[in-house]
């Protein structure tokens, strides 16, 4: 199959979507003076619901993020409360799409933790999580929300496997062990009976996510694979990665045979990881480099050529990640389909980018806002569990975004010590340790060992000096 460069000059087609533009809030909208992490995992370090706003920060013992009410923009204070429980990094961030003030994390210390957010947002530092969860015996890189079912999660660790958490009982319900290296990306299906993921070891795996059972899997040499998305009820798949030339490359896959590429397309030569998030509604794909400026958008169909080329957007400043505002926290009198959170790092600045179908009349534009997934849970854990799937409880958008999810989160009051999947105790069966990480906790040791030195040191400075002034308190007080 030969593989089709990407023409400089748009392949315009009837569209409703053809002439989208991103806009750009202005200063008083954005979020300034945050210190995001410089962390460089290849993560987004960013989570947005229709509340609030949580990015990953900067900060020395630990892992902490920001959880910022949307309507509080502007500048931050240096001194703003955070979230800060975790002993290592943060590495993701997750909202409950169903719970508006739950937020989960993972971090470098192997836990995953449940956060639940007070209303109007933190007031101090919040270090206790409602739920810790202990199973992994490498940190945990990435975790993802079951879409349909309520208090499901699903978390992947530098240990290789996939936990699935219930969070009614705080216990991991099923093991995933399929992969041979590190898990790079999860994405679900529209009813969540699918999970696709990539791996370090350039498979890309289809597989039913309750018994792990992996359903269809492909080695890809010419498609070195980083991040794949389900495209909503299409049966299909689309993947980013790397081309044999060594360019950045997407491919779409049919989910029933995933042997070989329905098509695959050259995007540039750049390095950066190529992040894709897929709008269900609208069938627009966006392609988001990171340490890019521009953003690229195009129209999924399922007739050739499949992927049609819309427009881009363009800004000087490189993303270190993106957040998405879920389709309910929308402004839909202004015709805005999709809502970025771009974290510029170099200015401390996030910075929200409104994707807007530019029309006239004031009214609310059906054609473009279908029913879509809302905040009521379709199933619950066990009925998830006992083998049933159902599609999202869709609602509309015409009202606006008014009712307030009734689903509230109770976690469980239970202390673990041991954690039993499949009859193993995940964490007792603790696999070597790679090179890089021992080389980290090397790193890690040498900086504590100079850090403590550095603090004796003072602290033999400021003996000498207690002595100094007592010696010449000493001498003052001698009678002349």
């Amino acid at each position: 199959m030969t593989v089709t460069k990407m023409s400089w000059r748009p392949q315009y087609r009837s569209s409703k979507f053809r002439n989208v533009y991103g806009k750009v809030a202005n200063r008083e909208h954005c979020f300034d003076g945050v210190p995001i992490t410089k962390n460089v995992h290849d993560n987004h370090f960013c989570a947005v619901n229709a509340k609030f706003l949580a990015i990953v920060t900067e900060c020395a013992g630990g892992g902490a993020f920001l959880v910022i009410p949307l309507e509080q923009t502007g500048r931050v204070e240096p001194n703003y409360p955070k979230v800060c429980g975790h002993q290592g990094n943060v590495l993701d961030i997750k909202w409950s799409p169903f719970v508006e003030n739950v937020i989960a994390s993972c971090s470098e210390d192997t836990s995953v933790r449940i956060w639940e957010i007070p209303e109007g947002g933190l007031k101090r530092h919040m270090t206790e999580a409602v739920l810790e969860l202990y199973g992994h015996s490498r940190r945990v890189g990435l975790i993802e929300w079951h879409p349909t079912t309520n208090n499901i999660l699903f978390s992947a660790g530098y240990d290789y496997k996939i936990l699935i958490w219930n969070l009614e009982s705080g216990e991991p319900v099923k093991m995933i062990d399929c992969h041979t290296d590190v898990i790079l990306c999860m994405s679900f299906n529209t009813d969540g009976s699918l999970l696709a993921t990539t791996c370090k070891d350039k498979k890309l795996r289809v597989m039913e996510p309750r018994s792990g059972k992996v359903l269809k899997d492909v080695s890809c040499k010419n498609h070195r694979v980083n991040r794949v998305v389900f495209l909503g009820d299409m049966k299909r798949l689309l993947t980013t990665g790397v081309s044999r030339w060594n360019t950045r490359q997407i491919a779409l896959w049919d989910q029933e045979d995933v042997s070989m590429p329905l098509m695959e397309e050259e995007i540039d030569g750049l390095s950066g990881m190529l992040f894709p998030f897929y709008d269900v509604d609208t069938h627009m794909l966006y392609l988001a480099g990171k340490g890019d400026g521009n953003i690229r958008y195009y129209e999924i169909t399922t007739e050739k050529p499949y992927l049609n080329y819309l427009m881009e957007f363009r800004s000087p400043a490189p993303q270190k990640g993106l957040g998405v505002m879920p389709k309910h926290g929308l402004d839909v009198s202004a015709c805005e389909v999709y809502r970025f959170y771009k974290l510029i790092t170099l200015k401390g600045l996030i910075e929200p980018i409104s994707m807007i179908v530019p029309r006239r009349s004031d009214t609310y534009q059906e054609d473009i806002y279908p029913m879509t997934p809302g905040i009521e849970p379709a199933l619950s854990p066990e009925e998830w569990l006992s083998g049933i799937n159902k599609d999202p409880v869709l609602m509309s958008l015409k009202e606006g975004y008014k009712r307030t999810s009734k689903v509230i989160y109770k976690a469980p009051m239970k202390e673990k010590k041991r954690v039993l999947v499949n009859g193993i105790d995940l964490l007792e069966n603790v696999p070597p340790r790679t090179e890089n990480e021992l080389l980290r906790m090397f790193f890690r040791q040498q900086d504590e060992i100079r850090r403590l030195k550095d603090e004796l040191n003072q602290k033999d400075v400021k003996i000498r000096q207690l002595e100094l002034e007592l010696k010449n308190l000493h001498n003052s007080s001698k009678p002349k």
